[in-house]
């Protein structure tokens, strides 16, 4: 299992963009970039799903599965084909208005790559917003700085 580091969803949101079909090398490396839940379920049943929907290539299944294991708070609000396009977009507030929504979209040619576009989107914006906006800093002691024990005799 690898660390998941910031760094590298932007590549792998590159990497699904220029992809023209999901392929098993794709997936894969799409799990060991940006899942942390599949690698630590070890043999369970869930794993065992994804793996089964992989080794049979039911690409869009396998993305589905995966978003239900690594964001169980997101849902799919809408999946829709336009002009050569699938539309995808992922909320955790679905029965709310568009409007008042603040899903995340994705889109491409292929549905498990639009699916697995706004899967990467949620996790690049989970550590984005995990991120303090002021950056921490250690105060420093004064090495003649020596508390002193008071004791209030009232």
């Amino acid at each position: 299992m690898t660390a998941l580091h910031p760094l590298d969803l932007p590549s792998l949101a590159e990497q699904l963009r220029k992809a023209h079909s999901m392929t098993r090398p794709l997936m894969l490396d799409i799990i060991g970039r940006a899942c942390r839940r599949l690698p630590s379920l070890g043999r369970s049943e869930r794993a065992a799903r994804v793996v089964g929907l992989i080794d049979a290539e039911a690409w869009a299944d396998a993305a589905l599965a995966l978003l239900e294991l690594e964001l169980p708070m997101w849902q799919v609000r809408r999946i829709a084909y336009d002009d050569g396009e699938w539309h995808c977009a992922l909320s955790r507030e679905r029965e709310l208005p568009d409007w008042l929504d603040s899903a995340v979209d994705a889109r491409h040619a292929d549905l498990a790559l639009s699916l697995l576009s706004a899967f990467v989107e949620v996790r690049t914006l989970a550590i984005e917003v995990s991120r303090p906006s002021v950056p921490s800093v250690r105060p420093m002691l004064d090495p003649l700085y020596e508390p002193v024990a008071c004791h209030n005799s009232r």
